[in-house]
């Protein structure tokens, strides 16, 4: 019986030297299983990205977009929301040679689409910039760039009209507080 006790105590001795030398995972937290490091990627992410494309064609770059949308989901990454600004207008005068005369005028449209993708890993990153770079038509400029609560501003179209109640009720004396 003595001889078996010592046998455990052992073998039991050895297993657990040798599972002192493989290497454990360690964290803050005391309370949180192990396993949950090893389900962090492992690989970078960015949160989000913004894709701003322009042209001064609107079918062009409608058709752009949708290829940007085609090109993400063939790459597994996934396209949280697209959208539009306002139209920019501009009007582009022409003059004659050393003269203030205006020998043509222009009205110029500049479009403006935006793809945001979300959790695109560091790897596929350059890889996915590429693509689009390739398949670029002419007359399009793209921009990528991180998300910033700036650009959700722009996209705003302000109500004039609500402006100018909200200028009325200052001048009247602002609104009144129920009580």
């Amino acid at each position: 019986m003595a001889l078996r006790l010592n046998n455990l105590i052992l073998r039991t001795s050895s297993y657990l030297n040798k599972c002192s030398n493989i290497k454990r995972y360690t964290h803050n937290n005391l309370y949180e299983p192990d396993y949950l490091e090893l389900l962090k990627p492992k690989v970078p992410i960015y949160d989000e990205i913004d894709i701003q494309i322009k042209g001064y064609d609107y079918r062009v770059l409608e058709n752009y977009q949708s290829l940007i949308n085609t090109i993400a989901d063939n790459m597994n990454l996934s396209v949280e929301e697209c959208w539009a600004t306002p139209c920019r207008q501009y009007q582009i005068q022409k003059f004659k040679d050393k003269t203030n005369i205006i020998e043509s005028e222009y009205q110029l449209n500049m479009y403006e689409r935006n793809v945001q993708v979300v959790d695109v890993p560091a790897p596929m990153y350059p890889t996915f910039l590429r693509l689009l770079e390739a398949s670029l038509p002419e007359g399009v400029t793209l921009q990528a760039r991180e998300h910033l609560e700036e650009h959700d501003n722009i996209r705003y179209v302000p109500d004039q009209e609500l402006k100018q109640l909200k200028s009325q009720l200052e001048e009247l004396g602002g609104a009144r507080i129920k009580k």
